[in-house]
């Protein structure tokens, strides 16, 4: 038989067969450069997929190719370099085509102060009344000023320093502007708070409120006169029958107090001692008497007399001097 495993084929052939044993043998020799180039294969298509390449066995570690890369062109949105006073901040988007390219308006201040309204050009309410005034519209505020408290005496028509100071009191409680002059608004205002006075409201017989009579004067026909309210009262039997304002002496002149009687009657008559005037005298008590005073007349309480009644009503004090009798009583108190 032909072993065929011995390189032989019966006819001597051993070169041939060592040349396909060489032959083999540099296929063999070739077979680990394959493997390389296997191995190299496959790490370049696993660092293409984004894996990280192994290392073979026995095999030199691969480097991983570099790749090449390009400079980027900068973005519009790329975010402004960080600085030492200021944070990056990201780029706002851009406006569109449609949107106002104007600044926006700034906020207000709320710390900044706004300017103070102009004052009102409104001219000021008209002055009706006011010291010195004299009319009857006077008299009525008077007495509406006594309805509510404000005025104390009894109306005169004319506007002195006790008027403005009753409007005065009126303005303040009511929170009005405080002038002591009567205009439009304090006027309308006192309307609606009081009534019409009655005549015998806006003329009474005295300035100020009769006191009452002192007891000795409720008898007979008497001459009532009060220091207090400074009022002269004619009565007969109690009932007032006239009533007028009076003033008295100074501090060095007074008139003396107590009970007397009339004793002269002197229409037209003039002090000796003075050189002045004293119509329609009615002496009681030396050389006092109650008569008319054109100075009480003009001045009122400001001045005072020499110790005698003075009445500053001439027609009122005409008609006492025609009604009054020699021996009537007269009362002066307190």
């Amino acid at each position: 038989m032909v072993d065929t495993d011995s390189g032989w084929d019966g006819r001597g052939g051993r070169g041939r067969r060592g040349a396909r044993d060489t032959r083999g043998a540099r296929a063999a020799d070739a077979i680990p450069g394959r493997r390389v180039a296997a191995v190299s294969f496959v790490a370049l298509a696993a660092l293409a997929t984004g894996c990280e390449p192994g290392t073979a066995t026995g095999a030199p570690e691969a480097s991983p190719p570099v790749r090449p890369t390009q400079a980027a062109a900068p973005s519009p949105t790329r975010t402004a370099p960080v600085t030492e006073d200021a944070k990056p901040r990201t780029a706002p988007p851009p406006p569109s085509p449609s949107a106002s390219t104007a600044p926006p308006a700034p906020a207000p201040d709320p710390t900044i102060a706004r300017p103070a309204p102009e004052p009102s050009t409104a001219p000021p309410p008209r002055v009706l009344m006011r010291t010195g005034s004299e009319s009857d519209r006077v008299r009525e505020l008077q007495a509406r000023l006594r309805q509510i408290g404000h005025f104390g005496r009894n109306p005169t028509g004319y506007y002195g320093s006790v008027t403005a100071d009753a409007v005065r009191s009126f303005q303040a409680k009511r929170i009005l502007p405080v002038t002591g002059s009567t205009d439009e608004v304090t006027w309308q205002r006192l309307l609606a708070m009081t009534r019409v006075p009655k005549a015998a409201e806006l003329r009474p017989p005295t300035e100020r409120p009769l006191a009452a009579p002192d007891e000795r004067c409720l008898k007979g026909r008497v001459l009532c006169i009060s220091k207090n309210s400074r009022t002269l009262a004619w009565m007969i039997d109690g009932k007032v029958v006239s009533a007028m304002d009076v003033r008295f002496g100074s501090e060095y002149t007074p008139t003396r107090e107590g009970v007397f009687e009339v004793f002269w009657k002197s229409r037209d008559h003039v002090s000796t001692l003075y050189d002045t005037p004293m119509p329609y005298a009615l002496f009681f008590s030396g050389g006092q008497a109650v008569h008319y005073s054109a100075d009480f007349a003009a001045n009122g309480y400001g001045g005072a007399s020499h110790g005698c009644v003075n009445v500053r009503d001439k027609k009122k004090v005409a008609a006492l001097f025609d009604q009054v009798r020699t021996g009537d009583k007269v009362v002066v108190y307190w």
